[in-house]
């Protein structure tokens, strides 16, 4: 399975609820990697989304402890072990969010797709730190790119990042 995820340089990923920052190259850049494939998030997470509603072109797997909880055009899963018996055994996966879904599945990963931005931004929700977590090895780089005007954060400089779980090399 993999993961996406943006995070600032404190490994922040966001802050009430919303992104820490909106760049349209990492929103392509999440499009490309996730597009086709299957997606988990949490219910909260699907709540940012526009009009809530799961992401086209995908199958979406909502985690939810709350028992009663449905949602259209979506498979809702209850538990780790319910989520991952919905997957088929070579079923390409993205984990795409929030906080305690990251942290909830990221045993399963053996790839995480990392944008870093070079700012710290006030956030209440976090990424674990990559590169202090000896289980897991930065393989690929790209160099700084800056945010464009029509961004959040304009001129802001970020890269993207592949980490592999040493395991699985």
């Amino acid at each position: 399975m993999e993961l996406v995820v943006a995070v600032d340089r404190g490994w922040g990923i966001g802050c009430r609820g919303e992104l820490l920052c909106r760049v349209s190259a990492d929103l392509k850049q999440f499009r490309a990697l996730t597009t086709g494939k299957t997606v988990l998030l949490g219910a909260k997470t699907l709540a940012t989304f526009p009009g809530g509603k799961p992401l086209k072109n995908r199958r979406n797997i909502i985690l939810s402890r709350r028992p009663d909880y449905t949602v259209a055009d979506a498979e809702v899963a209850h538990s780790e072990s319910e989520a991952l018996a919905l997957l088929s055994e070579n079923e390409a996966a993205v984990v795409i969010g929030g906080e305690s879904i990251y942290r909830l599945l990221l045993p399963y990963c053996d790839t995480a797709y990392v944008t870093k931005f070079d700012t710290r931004q006030e956030a209440d929700a976090f990424f674990p730190d990559l590169d202090r977590d000896e289980s897991w090895i930065l393989t690929e780089e790209s160099e700084p790119q800056m945010a464009s005007e029509t961004d959040s954060h304009p001129g802001m400089p970020y890269r993207f990042c592949t980490y592999r779980r040493k395991d699985s090399l």
